[in-house]
């Protein structure tokens, strides 16, 4: 399962984003988060500590939703078998809450929940690109709180 999760979000990084590479070391604990998710038009609180609970977490951070759609578009088309391996998956970008609401129904097919990326978010992932952007960044987070 695991092998699978961490294959299947670094192809579709790659395919779809071109080279970046995760600024956080395998085996290094991700950072904790409580936010806001939308998905389509429903909000829903999260806390990654809850989510690991029930499996593994992948977490892709795109720059701005404008640039986004087709890596979005292939996580929802992906998104069972995810599922299927007990991941959780959640996009994270700048854009405002609103913004990412019409981007989760229309370009995630309302698969795949987005959160606005603050900058604790950004900076505690070491995503910040110094242009107020994150850094096309994904990361599988094993139950254990680690980077896989």
């Amino acid at each position: 399962m695991k092998l699978f999760l961490r294959t299947a979000a670094i192809t579709l990084s790659m395919a779809l984003a071109g080279p970046a590479a995760a600024a956080l070391a395998v085996g290094s604990p991700a950072p904790d988060f409580s936010v806001q998710t939308i998905q389509g038009d429903a909000t829903a609180p999260v806390q990654l500590s809850e989510l690991l609970e029930a499996g593994p977490v992948v977490i892709f951070f795109v720059p701005y939703i404008g640039a986004s759609a087709a890596e979005c578009r292939e996580f929802a088309a992906n998104i069972d078998a995810f599922r299927a391996a007990g991941a959780t998956v959640i996009g994270m970008s700048r854009d405002p809450v609103e913004d990412l609401a019409r981007f989760s129904a229309n370009e995630c097919g309302g698969k795949i929940p987005m959160v606005s990326a603050d900058p604790s978010l950004v900076n505690g992932f070491n995503v910040n690109d110094s242009a107020n952007f994150a850094t096309r960044t994904t990361y599988v987070i094993a139950p254990s709180g680690e980077i896989a």
